[in-house]
């Protein structure tokens, strides 16, 4: 049809795939079709993640409607199959099995990652992951279940290991979920005099020698006191090697006794990335600096699935951080718009605004512009940055925090994500593990 007005598919509605979309919907402004698939109907705002695990936020507040927030976007619910790049066809199976295919003019791939597994025997069939909602729901319910099973055995092993958490991991996601669950099981206790006397602990490990390792180290060391504070076995040098239904081996010799392994050790790419013909690095899809394939000009890559050049760390890609992936997205939809005559295209750059690390209750590490904040004020600077950064649910968000101070949490189980719906995906040894935030 000679009046068809382009086509752009993006692939994967997360930190780059949304902004990706909203920005080509405003400099396009109709002169283009945009489409996004996407496996959820919502964009998830996964640096609260931790605090639905301890009931401080309803689900529902860090789940954004892609639709709703979204205006002049093509939503498609569904998973991606696969890219036909001769054709320019994406394949993709909607929630009942059913096959479709769309037909793109400029194709942006952000599809983002998945579970980081290393080789190690028993973790694929013990641990859980924290990678999306149903993991968090998950965990939450693991939680409860643990500490009110404690008190159906006088068995001291038994009570010992249900009342053990392990998180492996000590970036980004590891330190805020270890912060957060030992507040959580503490509550918990506090309303069950059967746990009196009952130890409850918590350890974090990591390989590295701190945690944190990938931030400026005082910001390290106040996570560190925070989470000792608060009765977290803090392991540095320390991984597990082995696991099994009922613990888990450490480097050191030592065996635990654990109902609960949480693998907080990073991403790697999703494995779809492999298959679409595309040259990849390391498991990332291989950009310019303006973030199109070789030999590919139709295609774009972005976030997590793809190496974009670091402008700070020349020879490097930036790293896989939610700060990236939302900086990719506004930078690729300028550059796919000049593609089609709008605008002129610019290679990716960024400045470092500095980091936030929510510890949960009024503890918090940040250091905005490179600046150390002390804890009171760093919960202040971290709650605004998630309001500020959450591209809806603003106001009820907000109102949860303040209901938080007054009102006793809500501690139940819900029941609704059973531990086979939450397996922990295999990965290749040879690729980087990273936390993503």
């Amino acid at each position: 049809m000679a009046n068809r007005i382009p086509r752009v598919v993006v692939l994967g509605g997360g930190f780059s795939g949304f902004n990706a979309a909203k920005n080509l919907v405003r400099t396009l402004r109709g002169d283009a079709e945009i489409v996004l698939i996407n496996s959820t109907d919502y964009f998830l705002y996964l640096p609260l993640l931790p605090q639905v695990t301890s009931g401080v936020l309803d689900a529902r507040r860090i789940t954004v409607p892609l639709a709703a927030s979204l205006p002049g976007v093509r939503v498609r619910l569904g998973e991606v199959r696969g890219v036909d790049l001769e054709s320019r066809t994406v394949h993709y199976t909607d929630p009942e099995g059913g096959g479709h295919d769309v037909g793109y003019d400029r194709l942006v791939v952000a599809i983002g990652s998945v579970n980081k597994l290393l080789p190690i025997p028993g973790v694929a069939e013990h641990a859980h992951g924290f990678r999306g909602m149903p993991e968090a729901l998950y965990l939450r319910d693991h939680i409860l279940a643990e500490l009110e099973m404690v008190t159906d055995t006088d068995d001291p092993v038994e009570r010992a290991a249900r009342c053990t958490f392990v998180v492996v991991g000590a970036g980004y996601t590891g330190t805020e979920v270890a912060a957060q669950g030992a507040m959580l099981a503490a509550a918990l206790a506090k309303d069950r005099p059967e746990l009196t006397g009952q130890p409850i602990r918590w350890l974090l490990l990591d390989i590295k020698d701190r945690v944190l390792p990938e931030l400026d180290r005082k910001l390290s060391v106040t996570a560190d006191k925070v989470l000792r504070k608060r009765g977290v076995e803090v392991r540095t040098g320390t991984a597990v090697t082995e696991a099994t239904a009922d613990g888990v081996k450490l480097s050191t010799g030592e065996y635990l006794p654990t109902r609960s392994l949480i693998w907080c050790v990073g991403v790697r790419p999703d494995p779809l990335v492999q298959d679409l013909g595309l040259p990849v690095e390391r498991g990332r899809i291989v950009v310019d600096a303006e973030m199109a394939v070789r030999d590919h000009p139709d295609v774009f890559a972005v976030g997590d699935a793809a190496a974009v050049p670091d402008p700070a760390n020349p020879g490097l890609p930036t790293a896989m951080t939610a700060q990236h992936a939302q900086r990719h997205g506004k930078a690729v939809a300028r550059n796919v718009a000049a593609s089609l005559g709008h605008g002129t295209p610019a290679p990716y750059q960024h400045k470092d605004m500095g980091f936030v690390v929510d510890l949960g209750g009024r503890d918090a590490a940040a250091n905005p512009l490179g600046i150390v904040l002390p804890r009171p004020l760093a919960r202040l600077v971290t709650s605004g940055y998630h309001l500020a950064a959450m591209p809806g649910n603003r106001v009820r968000t907000g109102a949860e925090w303040l209901l938080e101070k007054v009102l006793p949490r809500q501690r139940v189980q819900l029941g609704l994500v059973r531990p086979e719906a939450v397996p922990l995906d295999t990965a290749s040894p040879e690729l980087p593990f990273v936390d993503r935030r």
